[in-house]
C-alpha cells in the first residue's frame, strides 16, 4: 500500500486561461503562483492548485447538481462577507446549506459556479 503525506495540487479544467485566471483572483481572492501556456497555478493558505486549459468540454454536473465541486475552507465573517460580494459581483449562489451531526464535513456550504460552469464551494466548518 502506497501511504501518501497530502496533497501537493489539484486541477481545474478551464476553457479560458486568462478569463479563469481573473475570476479566481480577482473575484475570489486566490494568490496567483506562476503561468505558462496551458495552466495558471494558484495558492490558497498553503495548499496550491492549478487551472489547466481543457480542449474536452467541461461540463462536470447538470443544471445545479453539487456531486463534482471544489471546497474551499473560510472564516465565519469571510463566509457571510464572501456572499455578499459574490451577490454585488452577479455571481449567483444556487445552494447554501447546513450540516451537522454525523456529517463528514460540517457547517455552511455555499456552492456556485466559475465561468466554466465547475462547482466551487466555500465552507465555514465553524458553523458560524
Amino acid at each position: 500500500m502506497i501511504k501518501t503525506k497530502g496533497v501537493v495540487h489539484f486541477t481545474i479544467p478551464v476553457s479560458d486561461l486568462a478569463r479563469s485566471e481573473k475570476f479566481y483572483t480577482e473575484l475570489l481572492g486566490f494568490k496567483f503562483v506562476r503561468k505558462n501556456a496551458r495552466m495558471v497555478f494558484l495558492q490558497s493558505g498553503d495548499d496550491y492548485f492549478v487551472l489547466t486549459y481543457s480542449e474536452n468540454p467541461i461540463d462536470p454536473n447538470r443544471g445545479d447538481n453539487h456531486d463534482i465541486h471544489t471546497a474551499f475552507l473560510v472564516d465565519p465573517e469571510e463566509y457571510d462577507r464572501s456572499l455578499e460580494f459574490l451577490a454585488r459581483n452577479g455571481v449567483k449562489v444556487f445552494l447554501e446549506q447546513r450540516r451537522e451531526g454525523a456529517s463528514t464535513f460540517t457547517g455552511r456550504s455555499a456552492y456556485f459556479h466559475d465561468p466554466d460552469r465547475n462547482v466551487i464551494e466555500l465552507l465555514d466548518p465553524t458553523d458560524g
